[in-house]
């Protein structure tokens, strides 16, 4: 498959509504176009920047860690969280009662997140990972009804107040095994393909 002709999706109807669907990415991808080489070439010198940079930060760990809290604080701010950073490293007993259902979903965030990559140790990126990190995240908060460690099995939609009036709807629920076993095997594919290009298909 050339990367400059692949189509993401398409829309399927379904009980008067539309869901997105996407495209099957676990093939083998080429590309004919020497700027996405020089593109390449590029983010790999920046990425060796980096790299160097890092043996220069006193802790590495500390400085990651404080990265996963930005993230979690950012990304939570999605489900309405309210959680400032500080707060976010501060101790359960020192938030004010009326903010901790929201520190403790921020807080469940950063475990989340730990635990998935201390996992990576003995599990490949799948669905049994995915699934473990879910259950985490949904750990005593809203959503812990949900079917933690779970995929959906019924129609969402992001805004909007029903699938009428929402601005984006994801595929239907019949559609998701199948697809995260196409991203599964994707991700794990031993097909000799840049490791940029592969993230970019994700």
């Amino acid at each position: 498959m050339e990367i400059e002709n692949f189509i993401p999706g398409h829309y399927e109807e379904n009980c008067g509504y539309k869901y997105f669907v996407p495209e099957k990415i676990n093939t083998n991808w080429n590309w004919l176009s020497p700027e996405i080489n020089s593109l390449l070439e590029k983010s790999a010198i920046k990425l060796g920047e980096l790299n160097s940079f890092s043996k220069l930060v006193p802790n590495i760990d500390l400085f990651i860690q404080m990265h996963v809290a930005k993230e979690a604080v950012i990304s939570s701010r999605i489900e309405g969280t309210r959680t400032q950073m500080d707060e976010a490293l501060m101790p359960e007993e020192e938030i004010d009662e009326e903010r901790r259902n929201d520190w403790k979903e921020v807080n469940n965030y950063i475990s989340a997140i730990n635990e998935a990559i201390s996992q990576l140790d003995r599990l490949p990126i799948s669905s049994r990972l995915i699934k473990n990190t879910h259950k985490i995240l949904l750990d005593g908060v809203r959503g812990k009804y949900k079917m933690p460690s779970e995929y959906r099995t019924s129609q969402n939609w992001i805004g909007g107040a029903s699938l009428a009036d929402a601005r984006y709807i994801p595929p239907h629920h019949s559609l998701i095994n199948p697809l995260m076993s196409d991203l599964e095997n994707f991700i794990n594919s031993e097909n000799p393909m840049p490791d940029l290009i592969k993230h970019l298909r994700r």
